[in-house]
């Protein structure tokens, strides 16, 4: 075969675990799954309605490519013009479709490590130059982005808050680095946890992209809204981004489903909230249970946090995986001694303390 050359060492993606999985391999009755960053509250009672109401239509037709009823409560919703939205097949392809429009062989493009893995494999499958720049102490290192930017840099990438760290960049950071970086140059914010975010000097993403040409929001519906099976997300950019990435995107991307149940999420603002100040209350809890056992972490704007055990993260993931509790190994995360837990619910979340608190005593008695 005429493989491209670019794909033979490239890993596909790698997700968590699944509950079956673990009960099969464990033999365990109950397992907690607290390791893709999913919504613990599911999703609003609006959107179970609309489920159960589509249940009975025909699906035998394609769906609105242009998702003209959505874009339109969206557009309302966000205050902007529907023209500068663009849906996709979750967060995820929007992505792709941003690497494939603009990187090739020959171009480069400029990232944190770690942060999100699927900038660096969209940019590698186009054949094109990954420049990273360390975090500093899980934050972006903004001065190190723009001191690799020359003129073959198409894309920088920005993950606000970041994932795996969950540290978010100010306002003030934010249009201080916006305002250096050159204006044939895409800038990617990827704000999929911005729902959770309390911080009183977040930046208003809206706004910049009407201050900056060269800016793409990109947001999604899998996190706070509970949607992740349904898989939507869009993003927001001027019309001449968004007209520029229309005929790159698949023609029937987002579903029927997927469409209604997005419009039914939106209107549930007070399930957003609710969960917002949940997952806000149990990141403090997590707080005291690692200050109490002088534990490193890294304070989070998200619905998930990284913790630093100082040892093998694959030793912390497979004790707690014994224990029924599924989480991310940050060997995986390019944070090899630490763990990246999903904010459960309080009964999900004593139970994984409680585990952790087990693997601590079993590694000191080991010393």
């Amino acid at each position: 075969m005429k493989w491209n050359s670019q794909i033979l060492n490239l890993n596909a993606y790698q997700p968590g675990k699944s509950i079956e999985e673990v009960k099969r391999a464990y033999n365990l009755e109950h397992i907690y799954k607290l390791a893709s960053n999913e919504n613990p509250y599911g999703y609003s009672n609006k959107v179970k309605k609309v489920v159960d109401e589509e249940g009975s239509s025909t699906f035998s037709y394609y769906p609105d490519g242009y998702a003209t009823d959505l874009r339109g409560e969206l557009s309302k919703f966000l205050g902007i013009e529907p023209t500068k939205l663009i849906f996709t097949n979750g967060a995820d392809e929007l992505l792709h479709i941003i690497a494939k429009a603009l990187l090739a062989s020959g171009k480069n493009t400029v990232m944190a490590t770690p942060t999100f893995s699927q900038y660096k494999h969209n940019s590698l499958l186009e054949g094109a130059e990954v420049r990273e720049v360390p975090l500093i102490d899980g934050e972006h290192d903004l001065n190190g982005i723009l001191d690799r930017i020359d003129h073959q840099t198409a894309i920088v990438w920005i993950c606000s808050p970041n994932n795996p760290t969950g540290i978010y960049i100010s306002d003030a950071n934010l249009q201080e680095f916006l305002n250096q970086v050159p204006k044939d140059v895409l800038v990617v914010l990827d704000e999929a946890y911005f729902d959770y975010v309390c911080a009183d000097d977040y930046y208003d993403a809206l706004s910049l992209v009407n201050k900056y040409s060269n800016l793409i929001v990109v947001r999604t519906f899998s996190k706070i809204y509970g949607l992740a099976s349904f898989r939507i997300g869009y993003g927001v950019a001027s019309e001449e981004i968004i007209k520029a990435l229309e005929p790159v995107r698949q023609p029937f991307n987002t579903n029927v489903l997927a469409q209604k149940a997005a419009l039914a999420a939106l209107k549930d603002q007070e399930f957003v909230t609710r969960c917002r100040n949940l997952n806000r209350e149990e990141l403090e809890r997590f707080y005291q249970f690692c200050d109490q056992h002088s534990l490193k972490y890294y304070p989070s704007q998200t619905n998930f946090i990284l913790i630093d055990f100082q040892c093998d993260g694959d030793e912390v993931f497979s004790f707690l995986l014994s224990k029924g509790y599924i989480v991310r190994s940050g060997k995986q995360l390019g944070a090899p001694t630490c763990v990246r837990i999903s904010v459960g619910t309080r009964e999900q979340n004593e139970g994984v303390m409680k585990a952790m608190e087990a693997f601590l005593n079993h590694t000191s008695a080991i010393k």
